[in-house]
């Protein structure tokens, strides 16, 4: 089942995020997606906040702890920074929290580029399936899978969700 992502569900994001960046008295947050739907998730929020702020990317691929399991994507591409990391407020924007496996990772890597003074966790799905203490500042949806399901995000433009059903067999 494809779904489009709701723009209603950017928009209130945009929101929620304009609203936790005040109460913490952030005024020029630097933007961070993890590659790849975070960064078509930092993108659709940064138009939805009508800001032209510069996005850095981050590839966590070599930072992950099931690096040595997994091995390397072939997709690996460098992380881009366009901005210091020490003592600045990021926004570091996922599409779908799971483990928190891949959160962990990212701020690995961004404290090898520096200490800032805080991070916000972005995410646009919270599965609810935490193996780390991580959870979202701002979160589009909490949506708890079955264990035989799992949901992929497509993009940039529109974003689809697309609900995957391992028990179901294809060849059928």
């Amino acid at each position: 089942m494809i779904l489009p992502v709701p723009t209603e569900l950017i928009t209130q994001m945009a929101l929620d995020l304009k609203a936790h960046l005040a109460r913490r008295n952030i005024t020029e947050p630097r933007f961070i997606g993890i590659r790849t739907g975070g960064i078509w998730v930092a993108q659709a929020l940064l138009r939805a906040l009508n800001s032209d702020a510069p996005l850095g990317t981050l590839d966590v691929s070599f930072y992950r702890d099931d690096f040595s399991q997994n091995g390397l994507h072939p997709q690996v591409r460098p992380s881009e920074l366009p901005f210091e990391i020490d003592g600045q407020h990021l926004v570091l924007i996922d599409d779908v929290l799971m483990s928190g496996r891949t959160i962990r990772a990212a701020l690995n890597e961004l404290f090898d580029y520096g200490r800032p003074a805080s991070v916000t966790l972005v995410s646009l799905l919270d599965l609810d399936a935490a193996e780390l203490p991580i959870r979202p500042d701002v979160v589009g949806a909490t949506l708890p899978l079955k264990p035989n399901e799992r949901i992929k995000l497509s993009g940039p433009a529109p974003l689809t969700l697309e609900l995957q059903d391992s028990s179901v067999n294809p060849a059928q």
